[in-house]
């Protein structure tokens, strides 16, 4: 009874000290919540300081700058200037086209390509032609992925030909890109671009990334002429070049574009390579990428040289249905859009927003896929015109998109099952994890920070019409982004 006395005591001080112990960790709770929002104003005063000091440097005299910043946690404003305003977003503009993939498409959509034949096959020899229809593929026979590498999509279908019983053809090999247009330029593409990898268009039977490699031999003094030394691969169907490039001094580097005539056979060469170079190496895009793979697959079959089976090519002229005796799938698009967002595959997004425009309206065209966009970002509250684009890939200079827009877009996916792939996606520039874009006179950031504060940041920060080096616009960006 003594020790059930003394414990009785002993209530109301246990009761004193636990009141006490839970008003101290409250008031702890309470001091590190007021530092850290003391943190937070601090943060945001030092870098809307930083901003201003940023807009009035000589650099940006005529440009458009427009920033948006929101805090994650709260969704309060951090920054926000020319929210509204439609700048050209460059790359930035491939988030859009990414995040519309992944949420109507499925982050495990793939592909299909098929080969099929007409005629009959007697004794293992088809009297007829094989036909491979696409369905805008982006990565067929690119080196990006062991699958997808150009000799083994050959060795693929080659073998599944065999397998189908036909060792030989009288006929020839065939590409049907009739699932989609015949366009394969968006509009607004402008002339320097669509001649080099980076503007190759998007088919609906694409080869390569559509892209071949040029080899150019310069001379050994400054203004020499530059000379043509060779292509990879070896041979490529429809490509008739001039050159017009100079030698120019060592360390000079790539100063080439590669010029599709509009009026004549031949396309042209044009700028500067360093001296003493012998297979100095630029990037062009294919005139014809699917006669390109259906002369590769035939010559394969046919054990010829290229250059031969072109020679004598005719016309295809596609009047039967094929009889399909094989599909090959691609990689799915959680890789596809990891490359895209990456290494800023135009290509990639040419052929995302294409394949929106047909899976959604049965047409497979740049205009469909742009307003299957525009409709499905409108449900989610954004103005059409907050996103008036032309392409899928931010290409064009004419694309016109705002930095609000381009925040919700942000805030949209990171809230969606498919983000850690989104993220991940996403390249690392300057310790930040973000989509880079730049065109000329334009640079631009869309992205996510982990604070310096503990707090988390989505922002988008474009600038059109600055002065000077792109660099240094670049440092001068990633420096205030910094300071968050």
């Amino acid at each position: 009874m003594l020790c059930h006395y003394k414990f009785l005591v002993l209530i109301p001080v246990l009761i004193f000290y636990s009141k006490f112990i839970l008003l101290r960790k409250i008031f702890i709770v309470f001091l590190i919540l007021c530092y850290s929002q003391s943190q937070a104003q601090n943060t945001v005063q030092a870098f809307n300081s930083a901003f201003r000091k940023l807009a009035g440097d000589s650099t940006f005299k005529h440009a458009t700058i427009s920033l948006y910043v929101i805090n994650n946690k709260t969704g309060k404003e951090v920054s926000e200037v020319n929210i509204n305003t439609g700048v050209a977003p460059a790359s930035c503009q491939k988030v859009i086209t990414a995040s519309t993939a992944f949420e109507l498409l499925g982050h495990d959509y793939k592909y299909k390509t098929t080969l099929g034949y007409t005629g009959e096959i007697r004794n293992g020899v088809l009297n007829g032609d094989i036909i491979i229809k696409g369905s805008g593929d982006p990565t067929l026979g690119s080196w990006r992925y062991e699958q997808t590498k150009e000799d083994n999509i050959i060795s693929q279908f080659k073998n599944a030909i065999l397998q189908e019983g036909i060792h030989e053809i009288t006929g020839h090999v065939y590409a049907d890109e009739s699932l989609w247009d015949d366009e394969a330029t968006p509009d607004g593409w402008i002339w320097q671009d669509i001649g080099n990898y980076y503007g190759a268009g998007a088919r609906a039977l694409n080869w390569r990334e559509n892209q071949y490699d040029l080899y150019l031999k310069s001379g050994n003094n400054v203004g020499d002429p530059v000379a043509i030394a060779g292509t990879n691969p070896a041979f490529v169907e429809g490509l008739h070049l001039k050159s017009k490039v100079t030698s120019a001094a060592k360390g000079s580097g790539d100063n080439n574009n590669i010029y599709i005539s509009l009026d004549d056979q031949f396309g042209y060469v044009r700028g500067t390579t360093p001296v003493n170079e012998d297979k100095f190496t630029i990037s062009g895009a294919m005139p014809r990428p699917a006669e390109q793979l259906a002369i590769t697959l035939e010559a394969a079959l046919k054990n010829e040289p290229m250059e031969k089976i072109a020679e004598h090519y005719p016309k295809q002229n596609i009047t039967l249905a094929p009889k399909i005796f094989y599909t090959y799938t691609s990689p799915v698009l959680d890789s596809i859009i990891f490359h895209f967002l990456r290494r800023s595959i135009n290509l990639y997004g040419e052929a995302l927003i294409k394949t929106l425009g047909y899976n959604f309206t049965k047409t497979g065209a740049t205009d469909s896929g742009v307003h299957v966009i525009q409709n499905f970002w409108k449900d989610k509250g954004i103005d059409p015109y907050a996103i008036n684009i032309i392409d899928g890939s931010g290409l064009s200079p004419s694309n016109r998109v705002t930095t609000k827009a381009l925040v919700t877009v942000m805030e949209y996916a990171r809230k969606q099952s498919w983000f850690p792939s989104f993220y991940d996606a996403l390249p690392t520039i300057s310790g930040f994890k973000m989509k880079s874009g730049s065109i000329s006179g334009v640079i631009s950031y869309t992205g996510y920070i982990k604070g310096k504060d503990n707090n988390q940041y989505t922002f988008s920060f474009i600038i059109n019409n600055f002065q000077g080096s792109g660099n240094e616009v670049r440092k001068k960006m990633w420096k205030l982004l910094g300071l968050l």
